[in-house]
C-alpha cells in the first residue's frame, strides 16, 4: 500500500498501542459523525507486532501499588474481556505471591481492587497461603510466602494472534495500515503543530493529530521532538534529583522450558493462572547449589507448547536506541538456573526441568521512563506521545483512552501519566517488588 499524500489522522507504531488507538478511533469518530477509519493512517516500518507487541510474554494483570496503574489496568482488562477470540485472550487469572516485607503492598492493592471493583481474594499468613496454593495445584512447595492475591479476572494473550486480531479489527473500520514505512521527521508550523510527516517514502500533510507510539524506539523519537535527555526529577518531599536519564533500557529475562504444557495444569484439570512467585527463602538448584539467598522472585504460566515466564530484567549498558532488536535474544548467564530452580522451588512437577529450558525470542529490550512509568501526553499542540515504559502490551485499553483525549475529552485515567509529573512531583508511590514496573 503506498502512502497518501494527506490525512487527518497519522498514528506512528502497529503495535498494541498504535493499533488500539486507530481501532477506538474510528470507532470514535463513526459514533459521533465526524468522520470514519479511512481518515486513519497507521505507520510502520516493518510489520505490525514487529516490535515488543509481537514478542511479550502476554501477561495481563492488575497487580499495582499504584492507584492510577491499577484503575488504569481495569480499563485495559475490560477491552480484553470485550473481544477474547479477536484477541487472544485467556481470562485463566493471576496470582502474586510475596514475602513478608510486600504483605503491606499486596494488601493495599487488594483493598484498591475492591474498591474499584476488581475481582480478587487476600490470602495472608503462610499456612493459608499454603493451603490455598495446594487446593489448586497439590504438589504446590514454595517457602517463605506470607500473601497471596489472586486475581480472578486478568490471564494472559497470545502475542502476535491479538496483533493480528487488533489489525483485523483496523482493517474492517477502514484504517489504513501502511507497513515498510518508516517516520524519519516531523514538520512544525508556526505555532509549533505538526504540519506533515516525513517518511521514508514521502511526506504525508497531517489534517488533524498526529499519534507517536514507539514502544522501544522511544529515546528515538523522543530526540526526534527536541524532547531532553535529562530532567530534573522532582519528588513529592521536595527534593529534586538533577540532570536524571528520560530513558534507559532494560533487558528483559525470559524463557521457557519445554515440557508438556498439559502437566502445568490445576488439581481440576482447568488452566493454571499465570503466577508470579516473589520470595526471600533461600533458592537452590536440584543438585543442591545455592542460587541467591536474596529476595527473587518469577513469574510464569502455561503457554502453547510450553512453560514460559521471567524475572527482573537488567539494565542495559551504553545507548541501544538506535536499533533495540538485534539481541532479543540475549539474556544473564545466570537467568536458566534461576529460572528453572524457581520453578521446581514452587511445584514439584517441575523438578529436573533444566535441561528442558531453552532460549525464546522473548521481552527483548525495554525503554524505560526516568520513574519506570509511563508518559501520555500532548508534546506538541496536535501531536500525542504514548510512550509507555515497557507496561505497553497488557495496556490494550490506553489506545481507547487516547482516541477519546484526541477528540477533545479529558481522561481522568490518563492525567496522571501527564509529562509534568517529573516537575511538580506528583510521582507514583513506589512499592518493596523487585521488578522496576511495579
Amino acid at each position: 500500500m503506498t502512502i497518501p499524500k494527506r490525512a487527518p489522522y497519522v498514528v506512528v507504531g502497529a503495535g498494541i498501542h498504535g493499533l488500539s488507538t486507530a481501532y477506538h478511533l474510528a470507532q470514535e469518530l463513526a459514533a459521533r459523525g465526524q468522520g470514519s477509519g479511512p481518515d486513519i493512517v497507521v505507520l510502520d516500518k516493518s510489520h505490525p507486532g514487529a516490535g515488543a507487541s509481537g514478542i511479550a510474554c502476554g501477561v495481563v494483570r492488575n497487580n499495582y501499588f499504584q492507584p492510577a496503574m491499577s484503575e488504569l489496568m481495569q480499563a485495559c482488562v475490560e477491552v480484553w474481556e470485550s473481544d477474547p477470540v479477536a484477541y487472544a485472550y485467556n481470562p485463566v487469572g493471576y496470582i502474586a505471591l510475596g514475602a513478608a516485607v510486600q504483605e503491606s503492598d499486596l494488601t493495599a492493592t487488594f483493598e484498591r481492587q475492591e474498591r474499584i471493583g476488581y475481582r480478587s481474594e487476600l490470602i495472608l499468613g503462610a499456612a493459608d497461603v499454603d493451603a490455598h496454593m495446594k487446593s489448586l495445584f497439590p504438589d504446590w512447595r514454595a517457602k517463605g510466602v506470607t500473601a497471596c492475591l489472586h486475581e480472578y479476572q486478568g490471564g494472559f494473550a497470545f502475542n502476535m494472534d491479538s496483533v493480528e486480531g487488533l489489525h483485523r479489527k483496523c482493517q474492517a473500520a477502514g484504517v489504513a495500515v501502511v507497513t515498510g514505512v518508516e517516520v524519519t521527521g516531523f514538520e512544525d508550523g508556526p505555532d509549533g503543530s505538526i504540519t506533515a510527516v516525513e517518511t521514508s517514502e514521502g511526506r504525508i500533510d497531517v489534517g488533524e493529530q498526529v499519534v507517536v507510539a514507539p514502544g522501544p524506539w522511544a529515546k528515538r523519537f523522543w530526540r526526534m521532538l527536541g524532547l531532553p535527555d535529562t530532567i530534573d526529577l522532582h519528588t513529592p518531599s521536595g527534593d529534586v534529583a538533577r540532570d536524571q536519564p528520560m530513558w534507559t533500557y532494560w533487558n528483559l529475562q525470559e524463557g521457557e522450558v519445554g515440557i508438556d504444557p498439559m502437566l502445568f495444569a490445576k488439581a481440576d484439570g482447568g488452566a493454571p493462572p499465570v503466577i508470579h512467585l516473589d520470595t526471600d527463602a533461600p533458592l537452590y538448584t536440584d543438585d543442591g547449589e545455592l542460587v541467591t539467598d536474596e529476595l527473587w522472585g518469577i513469574y510464569f504460566k502455561r503457554d502453547r507448547r510450553s512453560v514460559q515466564g521471567g524475572a527482573s530484567p537488567l539494565v542495559v549498558d551504553g545507548d541501544v536506541d538506535l536499533d533495540p532488536y538485534p539481541s532479543t535474544t540475549d539474556i544473564d548467564p545466570s537467568f536458566p538456573d534461576l529460572f528453572c530452580a524457581a520453578l521446581s522451588h514452587s511445584m514439584t512437577r517441575f523438578e529436573g526441568c533444566r535441561p528442558l529450558y531453552k532460549i525464546a525470542r522473548s521481552g527483548g529490550v525495554g525503554a524505560f521512563t526516568v520513574d519506570n512509568f509511563p508518559v501520555f501526553d500532548y508534546f506538541r499542540p496536535n501531536l500525542y506521545g504514548i510512550f509507555d515504559s515497557n507496561h505497553g502490551y497488557k495496556m490494550i485499553g490506553v489506545g481507547k483512552e487516547v482516541a477519546s483525549a484526541l477528540l477533545g475529552e479529558h481522561s481522568r485515567l490518563l492525567f496522571p501519566f501527564r509529562f509534568e509529573r517529573f516537575a511538580t512531583g506528583d510521582l507514583h508511590p513506589v512499592s518493596s517488588s523487585p521488578y522496576p514496573w511495579s
